[in-house]
């Protein structure tokens, strides 16, 4: 969900006028971006419930940071309200699974695996 909406921007994006290039249009293309990026390292970190949830903090961050953008976008006039809304409701939409996944670590984290010499010095076996 999260890269299609960033390809959706991406593409919105080449209409945006030539003056925002390195200013509000690379500002929405880098945190659209960042978000699935940071998905993705979540995702990786799921044996670590610390970095796990910091990564998750990072993507809902990075999400709410591209909602400002979108909503500059609007009030400059270079994104049309109604797509604006749209793409806002996306993003409210990833920001409560990701506060989902973080509110409930333990049915995403990876359970630790007992090596056979660790499993027999925990028991009488």
């Amino acid at each position: 969900m999260s890269v299609a909406v960033a390809m959706r921007i991406f593409e919105i994006l080449r209409n945006f006028p030539k003056e925002e290039k390195y200013s509000l249009t690379d500002q929405i293309r880098r945190s659209s971006r960042s978000v699935s990026s940071n998905i993705t390292e979540v995702w990786r970190r799921r044996r670590y419930e610390g970095a796990f949830i910091d990564k998750l903090n990072i993507s809902e961050s990075e999400a709410a940071e591209t909602q400002v953008w979108l909503e500059y976008a609007v009030k400059c006039k270079y994104l049309d309200r109604e797509i604006g809304i749209e793409l806002n409701k996306i993003y409210d939409n990833i920001i409560g699974k990701l506060v989902n996944m973080a509110n409930d670590t333990k049915l995403w984290l990876l359970k630790a695996k007992m090596s056979p010499d660790r499993y027999r010095e925990d028991t009488d076996v």
